[in-house]
């Protein structure tokens, strides 16, 4: 090959190679996006629902143990985890009625969860809405 061969030839990508690269990739990072959008807002409700009932379950130990329901997840020496919390607020509903009973409910905040339902959980053990659980 002598050295005149070399340099005439064509070197890179063309103009329109280029501009066909960013439409595909635009066209999968539109397909792409809401459908990891809606993948994190399935693994939040998850962490929520695991949440709840690690919640329902302390609060039947501590029904054994003291006759009545907590009132607060730091009753049950249960702290709201990061991801719990960065999503949802939590509440528990424990009047002082008889028969004893309590709901342990999570409200999604103002982010990414905010299409979300309300996840409640009782005493009975009933999970609402049963759609999401």
């Amino acid at each position: 090959m002598s050295y005149r061969m070399l340099k005439s030839r064509p070197r890179g990508f063309t103009l329109v190679e280029l501009l066909a690269v960013v439409a595909i990739v635009g066209i999968l990072s539109a397909i792409a996006y809401p459908a990891y959008g809606a993948y994190l807002v399935r693994g939040n409700r998850s962490a929520a629902q695991g949440y709840l009932l690690t919640l329902a379950q302390a609060q039947a130990q501590y029904f054994a143990d003291a006759h009545s329901y907590a009132a607060t997840p730091d009753a049950l020496s249960l702290p709201v985890p990061d991801q719990v919390a960065s999503n949802y607020d939590i509440t528990i509903d424990a009047p002082d009625v008889a028969p004893p009973s309590f709901t342990i409910t999570a409200r999604p905040k103002g982010t990414r969860q905010t299409g979300d339902s309300v996840l409640t959980i009782d005493n009975s053990g009933a999970r609402t809405p049963s759609t999401v659980w």
